[in-house]
């Protein structure tokens, strides 16, 4: 019996969505020749932010000195797995002092934390890139830079931002555009002569050709918007989103309401007909929100595949992550858990945050079995230690 090549492919992605795998290896279809085949594995994180309760919590009493690596202790392996990791950074490394909301200067440190954990490439357009001013702007670029993290959504000016953007990921013979807006900075305006950058669509479409332009195997808007605190998205959401998939954006991805809100996978109504994906937010990665549905957050991660020169969506899913908060020895601790790794873990919680994650779980786990389309979740297996895509 003969099968296309095209045929294959499909019937090995249909197995792969329904069977265990360890990221970031797949078995390969032995049909298609190895080198004509490319795989990019891609994972998005919402918002990193820092609370003066954080502030505290991360700086040692004895040496003074802010430590956050251990706050990704839990879920470090699980960034590393994928080949590209990326954070909305929702704070300014401006320097001290050092302060929580409403105007965010976290210490540099944070940003070698992400490096740490595994994260490659961080987002800076958000409503607190001007928390302070131009100064907290160039500074927070002068850091990432100094620290060999690419950046993209804020620029000291025109000529840096004429120079890098849209920012171009190269890995694994697959070539991706990524662009970052946010919908305003909380009233303060931008200082001349840096950029911020504010979604507007003409601004978003031009980019968005400039983008094609560089011939990129897909583009992906990372966008700063909606409703704090609200779990539905708003009619500028959708707008937007339709901006972007109209001018080619091919995944589109948000942050920013604190709280998760649905994931869409569909085929666009357009002369190609392709495959996009949209998620309206992933919530807060970490922060000291602990009101209920603020507590955790939404991690999205999928595959690109490119083979013969096309490159299609592979797997997709997210991984509901809560954040913990145990007192040490007088010291508030934070870490990033992934839930499903860890929901049945007796003993590593008292049994009142065991409770409160498992009301954030309960009700994560309720909105996006309501509304999700075609994006289903990473659910962990204990034995032999892998994540695998639910039914």
């Amino acid at each position: 019996m003969n099968f296309s090549i095209k045929a294959i492919i499909a019937l090995l992605a249909a197995l792969l969505v329904a069977l265990p795998f360890s990221h970031p290896s797949f078995e390969q279809n032995p049909t298609v020749p190895v080198d004509s085949v490319q795989r990019l594995s891609m994972i998005f994180v919402g918002d990193v932010m820092q609370h003066q309760t954080q502030l505290d919590a991360a700086r040692n009493p004895v040496t003074g000195v802010y430590e956050y690596d251990s706050c990704f202790k839990y879920v470090r392996s699980l960034i590393s797995s994928y080949d590209v990791a990326v954070a909305n950074l929702e704070v300014t490394l401006a320097g001290p002092p050092y302060s929580g909301y409403p105007q965010f200067s976290a210490p540099d440190v944070l940003a070698l934390a992400l490096k740490n954990a595994g994260f490659d490439y961080l987002s800076t357009a958000n409503n607190h890139s001007c928390d302070r001013g131009r100064k907290g702007i160039e500074r927070t670029i002068r850091v990432l830079d100094s620290l060999k993290i690419p950046h993209t959504g804020t620029f000291k000016d025109s000529i840096e931002r004429a120079r890098n953007y849209p920012l171009i990921i190269n890995k694994n013979g697959i070539k991706v555009a990524l662009l970052n807006y946010t919908y305003a900075t909380n009233g303060i305006p931008v200082p001349a002569p840096t950029i911020v950058n504010m979604i507007d669509e003409k601004l978003i479409a031009a980019d968005l050709q400039r983008a094609k332009d560089s011939l990129p195997d897909k583009i992906i808007v990372f966008a700063h918007w909606g409703d704090e605190y609200q779990s539905q998205p708003n009619a500028y959401q959708e707008n937007i989103a339709e901006v972007c998939f109209r001018n080619g954006a091919d995944i589109v991805i948000g942050s920013h309401p604190h709280v998760i809100q649905k994931m869409e996978r569909f085929q666009y109504p357009d002369s190609t007909g392709r495959e996009v994906m949209l998620v309206y937010s992933l919530g807060n990665y970490i922060s000291n929100q602990r009101d209920r549905y603020k507590d955790g957050g939404a991690t999205f991660g999928f595959e690109l595949v490119k083979t013969n020169g096309k490159t299609e969506i592979g797997f997709s899913g997210y991984y509901f992550t809560w954040v913990w908060i145990p007192l040490v020895d007088g010291r508030k601790h934070y870490y990033i858990v992934p839930v499903s790794q860890y929901e049945n873990a007796e003993g590593m919680m008292n049994p009142d945050a065991a409770a409160q994650m498992k009301i954030f779980i309960n009700d994560s786990r309720s909105l996006y079995g309501d509304y999700n389309k075609k994006i289903k979740e990473f659910l962990y297996q204990p034995q032999p230690g892998v994540w695998y895509l639910s039914r």
